[in-house]
């Protein structure tokens, strides 16, 4: 009863203290409450013109909120109840109210009852289709991604992920294993990463689900480091050094197994400094030929559409020669996301109305980028105002090149590119996703300190569908 239970938890555990106990009151633990299963039950009667809702669509929901119990808990719960002990249990009998998953299990549990109890008045033909439609409640990235993720599972690849251990890490490699998008390869000890996966409650097991590489104690380790040390030894690594580094440095060993080619694509970044990862990795997988700089490609969905953004993280002031290849770069990813680009150079001038050292430079990117790659649609130097609307952009300058909203946004410098990525994502609800390392020379890509499970199994599904397009090229 709420909000005083006949039977206090108290008592009834001091009567018996292997007793199950549930109750109305979020002070407890398995709340009993409504949003469970009531809005799922209506979402999956509704979808499928259930005529009414039977006892075989009710004991659907209740075989899915159990084996939804029974599962790993998510990120998002983990995060909302840290502090608790989320796997099945005494004290977890019951999913928390919040659990986003809850709209994908129970409705098509229901939906599927109805057709086969013979209420559904408009069957689902696709289930695989319906869920998809579901999870675009859940991860706002899945229609985007969605192709992404299609391709990758067609040729899943050997991910190696520099941070094993971390626990985002590890939540992601349950999901590339469930659905089937990459061959995780986790660097840590054993040990913390069998001990944090029974925390998690996660069902991936190693050298069945996944490979371990131990920095502590891998038969590879001498092989890494003169492999190392032969890249670096002109750059003022000694033998000593590159012992120590290929010992302690994750990065370092993630990229050296992808340069060996005991891994097809790599993440690191997940802990520690942006800069940090980058410099380590790209001593090791260097950048593609005829590439001047690597450049970090962010997108942002927000709710007027997908932007792109260049260059987030690496280069401080580019050059316009270098602005203009990464404008090359970035159009041809955007591309590969099934979108067309339509490109805008920014800067606080309007189309030659100011004449600084700027403006003129990305005045100078915008000719290179034409001369290069005459069928893009791009235009500059404009404001960023002028980018978003068409009226405005018109009204300085009608007779642009760029119609409607521009999608791919290139910044004069990393200043102003990181700036405006994160007052996006935080005043407008943004999702990001990346940031994309583009120019490298194989497969390789380095995360924020601030991305989540899902944030790495979105970059997850972008390096082995990278990792695909090159051994298609070799």
């Amino acid at each position: 009863a709420n909000p005083d239970p006949e039977i206090l938890p108290e008592d009834a555990r001091a009567a018996n203290p292997q007793a199950l106990i549930c109750t109305g009151r979020s002070d407890y633990p398995n709340q009993v409450n409504n949003v469970l299963c009531f809005p799922f039950i209506f979402r999956g009667a509704l979808d499928c013109g259930a005529t009414t809702i039977n006892e075989e669509m009710k004991l659907a929901a209740v075989k899915a909120i159990a084996d939804l119990t029974m599962a790993e808990s998510s990120e998002t719960v983990a995060r909302t109840y840290s502090g608790e002990d989320l796997r099945f249990g005494p004290e977890y009998l019951l999913p928390k109210p919040f659990d986003m998953r809850l709209i994908v299990e129970v409705a098509t549990a229901v939906a599927k009852a109805a057709m086969e109890s013979g209420v559904a008045k408009h069957p689902i033909e696709d289930f695989e289709a319906y869920r998809d439609k579901l999870e675009q409640f859940v991860f706002r990235s899945g229609m985007l991604m969605k192709p992404i993720f299609e391709r990758a599972k067609q040729d899943p690849k050997r991910l190696v992920l520099a941070e094993g251990e971390s626990h985002r890490v590890l939540r992601a490699a349950q999901v590339l294993v469930d659905e089937g998008i990459a061959k995780p390869i986790l660097i840590g000890r054993p040990d913390v990463i069998e001990m944090r996966i029974e925390r998690l409650g996660l069902r991936i097991r190693p050298e069945k689900d996944f490979e371990i590489c131990n920095p502590e104690n891998d038969p590879r380790y001498e092989a890494y480091w003169r492999s190392y040390h032969a890249l670096m030894e002109r750059k003022g690594v000694s033998p000593g050094a590159a012992r120590q580094i290929v010992r302690t440095n994750n990065t370092v060993i993630a990229a050296t197994m992808l340069k060996r080619g005991e891994a097809d694509a790599m993440l690191c970044g997940v802990i520690g400094r942006y800069d940090y990862h980058l410099r380590y990795m790209m001593d090791v997988v260097g950048k593609a030929p005829g590439v001047r700089d690597v450049s970090a490609l962010s997108v942002l969905l927000l709710p007027k559409g997908t932007f792109f953004l260049v260059d987030t993280q690496v280069t401080p002031d580019p050059s316009a020669e270098e602005l203009a290849e990464m404008t090359l770069l970035s159009a041809e990813f955007v591309q590969s996301f099934g979108e067309t680009p339509k490109i805008a150079l920014l800067s606080h001038s309007n189309f030659g109305a100011d004449d600084s050292p700027c403006a003129r430079k990305m005045r100078d990117a915008l000719r290179m980028v034409r001369e290069q790659a005459p069928d893009l649609e791009v235009e500059g130097e404009m404001q960023a105002d002028a980018a978003i609307d068409e009226d405005v952009r018109n009204r300085v300058f009608p007779n642009s090149r760029l119609k409607g909203m521009a999608n791919l946004l290139v910044f004069p410098d990393r200043e102003a590119a990181n700036s405006a990525f994160n007052l996006l994502k935080t005043l407008d609800n943004g999702l990001p996703i990346g940031p994309i390392l583009i120019g490298t020379d194989m497969p390789a890509h380095v995360l924020t300190s601030a991305v989540t499970a899902r944030g790495i199994v979105n970059m997850a599904a972008l390096a082995v569908v990278d990792a695909q397009i090159r051994r298609r090229l070799i």
